[in-house]
């Protein structure tokens, strides 16, 4: 196929041109050509998405039979996308998110959850989960059958700079004895980037449309195995010390990348890490192991030295205290 990955350069961009480059996919990207690392093999386009005539004179007469949209939100950039690419590709490809479900999240939600509401001619990005709503009905009100809207949870993988994985590697690199979100038994849910891309690319190929919960199956691993496995595959000799939830509550501590399983101050959420995601599944997602995913985030950590991360992420000095770390895990470990 000719295909059009709109980004190209970060986390899940990224992953599907390496992926469509391994299918033998001819590759175009169009982004700012100011971030990231542009992969080889590609024919690299350069515009501004926030100027409707600078993307208009980028991609000239070219056609595609397929776009990958993985730029972040705001629903008039995509909307102006979507009107300039209309007669010339085939299958849109939109990577939404979760966030577009009325919160709290139902347990076992599937993709006929209530939503927010979202306006495709909007300028306002501010609230993540309306944005991209809105960015949906763009996809879908132009491509109709031929617009794919994944929506994934918690994207993991190489390349990611949201800082889940990198984080929780370089803190267990430090080894000593780490405090760890409990119960270790919880459910967690995910999806490998590179997965979203072999699944998305592949449904563009057989002309598969329609809006998609893209992530593992509910059960597919635990918080526990998660760390353990981080553990193992890093060479850390780091003892995990179980926090239960309720206790970390009380000591006002928050570890810094829990993965969503609590949120200081409120109640425990509903629904997500247990989306229903039959359908995506049944449509041909594939998920590979765990380990796999661990040992090649391992891998471009190791390769890359320390790559920078988003501005918004974490780091381990601002979010950890270790002076209440350390009393915490003493109150724990006292019993």
């Amino acid at each position: 196929m000719k295909v059009l990955v709109l980004g190209g350069t970060h986390h899940v961009g990224r992953a599907v041109v390496e992926a469509a480059l391994v299918r033998g996919d001819k590759v175009t990207t169009l982004n700012r050509g100011i971030s990231g690392v542009p992969v080889a093999g590609v024919e690299e386009i350069f515009a501004d998405r926030m100027n409707r005539d600078a993307v208009s004179k980028a991609i000239g007469d070219r056609t595609w039979d397929a776009v990958i949209d993985t730029w972040a939100w705001e629903p008039r950039v995509v909307q102006d996308t979507v009107e300039l690419l209309a007669d010339r590709v085939n299958h849109y490809g939109y990577v939404s998110s979760r966030g577009v479900y009325q919160w709290p999240w139902p347990s076992n939600a599937d993709e006929n959850a209530p939503l927010v509401n979202g306006n495709p001619f909007s300028e306002n990005s501010e609230n993540y989960a309306e944005a991209k709503r809105g960015c949906e009905i763009s996809v879908i009100n132009t491509f109709k059958e031929n617009a794919l809207i994944a929506r994934p949870g918690m994207i993991l993988g190489p390349y990611e700079d949201v800082g889940r994985i990198p984080w929780w590697m370089r803190r267990l690199e430090r080894n000593g004895r780490v405090l760890a979100p409990g119960p270790v038994d919880t459910p967690l849910q995910y999806i490998d980037a590179h997965d979203l891309a072999l699944w998305m690319l592949s449904c563009a190929e057989r002309d598969v449309g329609g809006t998609f919960n893209v992530a593992c199956e509910p059960h597919f691993t635990t918080v526990g195995e998660l760390l353990y496995t981080i553990k193992d595959v890093i060479g850390s000799d780091t003892e995990l010390v179980w926090a239960d939830p309720d206790l970390l509550e009380r000591e006002d501590f928050m570890l810094g990348m829990e993965f969503g399983l609590r949120y200081p101050g409120l109640p425990k959420p509903s629904g997500l890490h247990d989306a229903n995601v039959t359908a995506a599944h049944q449509a041909g997602l594939t998920i590979r192991p765990l380990r796999k995913t661990l040992a090649e985030t391992w891998k471009w950590l190791y390769d890359e030295g320390n790559p920078k991360p988003r501005p918004d992420s974490p780091s381990l000095d601002s979010l950890i205290d270790p002076a209440k770390e350390k009393i915490v895990i003493n109150k724990i470990t006292q019993f």
